[in-house]
């Protein structure tokens, strides 16, 4: 029994010490996407978020790319990125409603960093846009390519429902069916929501997410862990050698 104790004591210690570690780096592995509706032809902001860099390599550039039933999307301004879209042709041009055709759509918005972003630090990038009418059911792709002072991550997989999730899922969100009031040309629900995100940007570069909050929790738990291997480890030997 003399030799179970630190060997226990010993296992608990580095149990905590990966559970401290790998919580967090588990938590802020993806780009997330959110949206206050998702209602089918509704206009929404899509706000991604960054917590990470490229395996710890500081973030210099960001390009979200749209989906192809989205043919417009307006970029929320960001302290410290310049902003610029990237027009790609129609298969087929379409009437403005005014008498003029259309021949390009945003294909991407490229967020391009002043200074390298440090990674550890959170900042998000909202766009504003109307959902397809006739996407309800539909899942939309936001492919993301993270670029970095090292290297790239190219967050473009796909989920599939009942396969494991990618290791680099692209952002995505699920259309629901239309509500009351989601379609015509009344943009004031996107207007005021692209205001709240303006200032949320602005002041909440290194804020956490709920995933970092978990993060956080999960890793105090595992130092916790690890405290108790040691208290463990420092009585058995002092108690090996009486």
């Amino acid at each position: 029994m003399k030799s179970t104790t630190p060997i226990f004591a010993t296992t608990a210690l580095a149990a905590g010490a990966l559970f401290a570690l790998a919580s967090p780096l588990a938590a802020s592995a993806h780009i997330n996407v959110d949206a206050p509706t998702t209602a089918a032809g509704a206009y929404t902001v899509v706000t991604f978020a960054l917590p990470h860099g490229c395996d710890a390599s500081a973030t210099t550039a960001i390009s979200i790319g749209v989906p192809n039933s989205i043919n417009s999307v307006t970029p929320t301004v960001n302290a410290g990125w310049s902003v610029s879209k990237t027009a790609v042709d129609l298969a087929e041009p379409i009437d403005n409603g005014e008498g003029a055709a259309i021949t390009t759509r945003t294909g991407a918005v490229v967020y391009t960093a002043d200074a390298p972003f440090p990674d550890g630090l959170r900042t998000t990038f909202a766009l504003s846009l109307q959902l397809p009418a006739d996407a309800a059911g539909q899942t939309l792709e936001f492919p993301v390519l993270q670029t970095c002072e090292v290297g790239q991550t190219n967050w473009n997989e796909a989920l599939v429902e009942g396969e494991a999730e990618p290791s680099h899922p692209a952002p995505s969100l699920t259309v629901t069916a239309a509500t009351g009031g989601a379609h015509g040309d009344d943009h004031s629900a996107a207007e005021t929501e692209t205001t709240a995100t303006d200032a949320e940007a602005a002041s909440t570069a290194a804020a956490v997410t709920s995933d970092d909050v978990l993060a956080r929790i999960l890793g105090a738990g595992g130092l916790v862990v690890g405290a108790v291997g040691i208290v463990l480890a420092v009585t058995a030997r002092r108690k090996t050698r009486a």
